[in-house]
């Protein structure tokens, strides 16, 4: 299995359900044709560097992945066919050096999405004195 990792932009004008299930369907599109995530990093609502499809802002996704190539065959046509993502990108790590960066990066996304998981988890506080 080969080391993927996807970037893309969906919409900024959805909903957070309606991008929710954007992100999902791609995570969907990786397992059901082999592929197994490792790690996922939503880097949130972002300006674009140049506006797409008339959008300035776009939210971006990235998701860490081990598939075989016939895998990304498929989820970059389904992607290419979905009028909700604007962009995407698919990236191959193959050789020893791309794979210990790819390692840390998933390290990296890993550890950012439980920090994200405890601040929503734990109810904020504040006593006064």
């Amino acid at each position: 299995m080969n080391h993927y990792e996807t970037l893309f932009i969906v919409k900024p004008t959805l909903t957070e359900e309606e991008i929710k299930a954007q992100i999902a369907r791609v995570k969907e599109a990786i397992g059901e044709n082999g592929g197994e995530i490792v790690a996922a990093s939503d880097m949130g609502m972002r300006k674009l560097a140049y506006p797409i499809e008339k959008q300035e802002r776009g939210y971006y996704t990235v998701v860490y992945f081990k598939a075989p190539g016939s895998t990304i065959d498929e989820l970059e046509r389904q992607m290419k066919y979905n009028e909700e993502i604007l962009r995407f990108m698919t990236v191959k790590y193959s050789n020893k050096k791309e794979i210990a960066q790819f390692d840390k990066m998933v390290a990296a996304a890993s550890k950012e999405d439980s920090a994200a998981s405890a601040v929503e988890e734990s109810p904020e506080t504040t006593e006064e004195a």
